[in-house]
């Protein structure tokens, strides 16, 4: 989308910085310095969360192409560790895959603020639309220029999706060998993930705190009426909480915004 006070450019005009990034290769000199760096410890911070998802979704019972395959194709990782978590627990796959939607959902505003940043063509943007995720998402508008937006997007991305892919199917055969992951503790990884999803939100946003305290009540009183996975799906119903009250951000001690 154009801001309104950007002015139009001759189509042919040959150092015009958006047209070069829309068609010329992506380059690792594109980017910025230090953020090549800071995409590779995303990668490594990934990959450790993969070999846990793997893990955990094999020691829970799954099959081993189970969360090998979802990684290729739903590549959403907190959908992903949602519905494992719901399989495993005896939930079915509606609701597993309800949740996942669900959870995923917020990547269409991330597809709209990015599709220029992927490509003119419609083959570029149905892969890039593949490779969204949060992490790209904010290195993408984290850069300023057009050029520099498009290496962070597929850099970053491209990355990322070989990363976790990877982790998942060594963490798959890990659990395949181990058994029953319980015993190291992977099965923490799935709630702490989620947590630390969620905490800048509950930190900085008072109608984030409210929606999840809300809900937490809800999951917690329908826990023991209703099939696994049905509570996380009323769960949601807690988002009325956060139409009541002002949404006021986190002060500081002297009382000014953060």
């Amino acid at each position: 989308m154009r801001s309104s006070h950007r002015t139009d450019q001759p189509p042919n005009r040959t150092g015009d910085d958006s047209e070069a990034a829309a068609s010329g290769l992506v380059r690792l000199s594109d980017l910025p310095p230090g953020v090549l760096r800071d995409i590779a410890l995303v990668w490594l911070t990934d990959a450790v969360v993969g070999v846990s998802f793997g893990a955990i979704a094999v020691g829970g019972g799954l099959p081993l192409w189970v969360p090998v395959l979802m990684s290729l194709l739903v590549y959403a990782g907190s959908a992903q560790f949602s519905a494992v978590g719901l399989l495993t627990a005896g939930g079915g796959p509606v609701a597993a895959a309800a949740t996942g939607l669900l959870l995923n959902s917020r990547t269409a505003a991330f597809s709209l603020a990015l599709a220029e940043d992927l490509g003119r063509s419609w083959t570029a943007r149905l892969i890039g639309a593949h490779l969204i995720t949060d992490e790209t998402a904010a290195f993408v508008l984290a850069q300023s220029g057009r050029r520099q937006r498009k290496a962070a997007f597929w850099i970053s991305g491209i990355g990322l999706f070989a990363a976790w892919n990877l982790s998942v199917l060594a963490g798959a055969l890990a659990g395949s060998a181990l058994g029953d992951t319980d015993r190291l503790g992977l099965d923490a990884a799935f709630p702490a993930v989620l947590l630390a999803l969620v905490l800048p939100a509950l930190r900085d946003d008072s109608a984030a705190r409210r929606a999840s305290a809300a809900g937490a009540v809800i999951a917690v009183a329908a826990a023991p009426l209703l099939p696994a996975g049905v509570p996380v799906l009323l769960a949601l119903l807690g988002l009325l909480a956060a139409r009541r009250g002002p949404r006021r951000p986190r002060t500081t001690t002297s009382g000014s915004a953060s």
